[in-house]
């Protein structure tokens, strides 16, 4: 098979002259391989009508085995001159012939110092795309964690609030009174813990003598 891309052909055609010729190699072979196999069982029910024939199935399928790959082995020789010709005079595009739709570009053809410059432009167009996506993208993990430390934000003033309530509802309105109040009282209970463990191994000391 011909490995010229023929991507002008494709273009009008709307298929690769190389896939065409693929088809119709296939189509052929699935022909070759079906006519081998009908021929096949024609010679095995004509040697039914013979039951004294000394020649069995088994020598019938080698012999059409190999008479096929004789046919394909020709068939290939033939299709690849075939192809050859079909490509280059039917399925092929002369280079001086213009498609309808690039009449454009024969009106008003770009020079190749324009050509790179447009690829350039492409290319810087492209890579600013680029660093405008990940700047998004930057910009929208920090919103997020904005949106988390917000949340604790929110969780600490309501915290101080209740805060607050606790300490109207003792009568000290001023926070650093407030705060000391918590504080005294949190040493209390911290003293209450003490005591309280000091006592559970005093009687489990006691518990362990009896």
């Amino acid at each position: 098979m011909s490995v010229n891309p023929m991507d002008y052909e494709a273009q009008f055609f709307g298929f690769t002259p190389q896939t065409c010729m693929l088809r119709v190699y296939i189509a052929f072979q699935d022909y070759l391989f079906e006519t081998m196999l009908v021929v096949e069982s024609v010679i095995l029910k004509k040697l039914d009508g013979f039951p004294n024939c000394q020649i069995s199935p088994l020598q019938i399928r080698k012999s059409t085995e190999k008479f096929l790959l004789f046919m394909k082995e020709h068939f290939d020789k033939l299709f690849s001159k075939m192809e050859e010709v079909l490509l280059q005079l039917v399925l092929n595009i002369p280079k001086n012939v213009l498609l309808p739709e690039d009449k454009a570009h024969e009106q008003d053809p770009y020079s190749k110092e324009q050509l790179q410059a447009l690829q350039d432009e492409i290319q810087q167009l492209q890579q600013q795309y680029r660093a405008e996506a990940s700047a998004g993208q930057a910009l929208r993990a920090e919103l997020e964690e904005q949106k988390v430390v917000g949340a604790e934000l929110e969780k600490i003033l309501q915290w101080f609030d209740g805060l607050e309530n606790i300490c109207r509802e003792h009568g000290t309105s001023n926070f650093k009174e407030s705060f000391a109040f918590l504080t005294e009282n949190s040493k209390k209970l911290q003293d209450v813990l003490k005591d309280v463990e000091e006592k559970s191994k005093k009687i489990k000391k006691h518990e362990q003598l009896l």
